[in-house]
């Protein structure tokens, strides 16, 4: 396990890390919007960021998502078309399969002994490289697709659809929402079978101000499924990472309540203070470090405040806190490497 792995479980298990576990997550789109070579020069100078970097020769092109690739609509497992504008951006999807009910009888679920849900799966390949690094002694992290259960029936049925059926308590969609759940059920055993150390759920639930459906809707139509999924690698000693973005404030109890042990969630959405003041110290916050005004807008001074104030918030040297960032196209340059600057002067700062 490297150095790095083993500050993700310590942080994760409040078991006080060597540092924050910080990571820079650049979008694939960002590689035709910048001049690649000034990015690589970014990267070379934050090796903490970026450990394993080593600068490509020629132009980079990289290997886009199956929902990411420009004028390529790509159909999923589940029968979902999506469409995106700009290589490297995760599509929409505008193409839902079961828009109608009246096509449910002939729709026909994916198999996820073959399958992801996007993408196809190979399950004994995987787990023979499970087994590799494990001999190495790696930390092992897996998940389902982001968006596996909410948005997946979104995707399937349509947003507005969705929440129709919710609000009729259309009786078809328990028999869709168990459909879905036992896809992500197979998924979550075969890889706590491989023995994993974190099981990832990411999806969604939040809008710029509140969450996509109600708390109550929430409870009845969702939570369940989570519980299930979750309860099994509750049980095996997985630690149980859950992302969204968006304010989710009023379903973050739920959240940890269905299992939830690290919590990865925007800052300036929901805010810093709230997030201090209802979680530091009780759950592990994987904090997703704002995209929208400061990083964006604001001056390399106050880009580093903000990180500084982040950490001295919501750290401690128990641990309990990680940080994440993801650059998208539009962030200036002056402002990304005062971000790197930032996050690796303060994952020390507990040092």
């Amino acid at each position: 396990m490297t150095i790095y792995e083993e500050s993700i479980q310590k942080a994760c298990r409040f078991d006080h890390p060597d540092f924050i576990p910080m990571v820079f997550a650049i979008n694939d789109s960002c590689w035709h919007h910048y001049p690649q070579e000034k990015l690589f020069d970014l990267m070379e100078a934050h090796p903490f960021l970026f450990p394993d970097f080593h600068r490509p020769e020629g132009v980079y092109v990289p290997n886009y998502h199956l929902v990411a690739r420009k004028d390529t609509p790509y159909v999923d497992d589940f029968g979902c078309r999506w469409e995106t504008v700009d290589d490297g951006l995760t599509g929409t999807v505008t193409g839902h399969p079961l828009e109608d009910w009246e096509s449910f009888a002939s729709w026909k679920a994916p198999d996820p002994s073959q399958c992801m849900g996007i993408g196809k799966i190979n399950w004994e390949a995987e787990k023979a490289a499970f087994e590799q690094k494990r001999s190495q002694g790696g930390f092992l992290s897996a998940g389902l697709r982001h968006g596996h259960t909410f948005l997946q029936l979104c995707d399937i049925r349509g947003y507005e659809n969705l929440l129709f059926d919710m609000v009729d308590e259309e009786e078809r969609l328990w028999q869709l929402i168990g459909i879905v759940e036992e896809f992500n059920q197979y998924i979550v055993d075969r890889y706590l079978n491989m023995g994993v150390d974190m099981m990832t759920f990411a999806e969604d639930l939040g809008m710029q101000v509140g969450p996509m459906l109600s708390p109550e809707q929430f409870r009845k139509y969702i939570k369940p499924s989570y519980q299930r999924l979750m309860k099994r690698a509750l049980e095996s000693d997985t630690i149980v990472h859950m992302h969204s973005d968006g304010d989710i404030r009023s379903l973050a109890d739920d959240l940890v309540e269905s299992g939830v042990e690290v919590l990865n969630l925007q800052d300036l959405v929901n805010g810093v203070d709230w997030i201090r003041d209802r979680y530091r110290g009780k759950l592990c916050i994987d904090l997703d470090i704002d995209r929208q005004k400061v990083t964006r807008f604001g001056t390399p001074a106050e880009i580093e405040e903000l990180i500084r104030y982040e950490v001295s918030a919501l750290g401690d040297p128990a641990g309990g806190l990680m940080m994440i960032f993801g650059l998208y196209p539009g962030t200036p340059l002056e402002n990304v490497k005062a971000l790197m600057d930032a996050m690796e002067k303060y994952a020390f700062y507990f040092s």
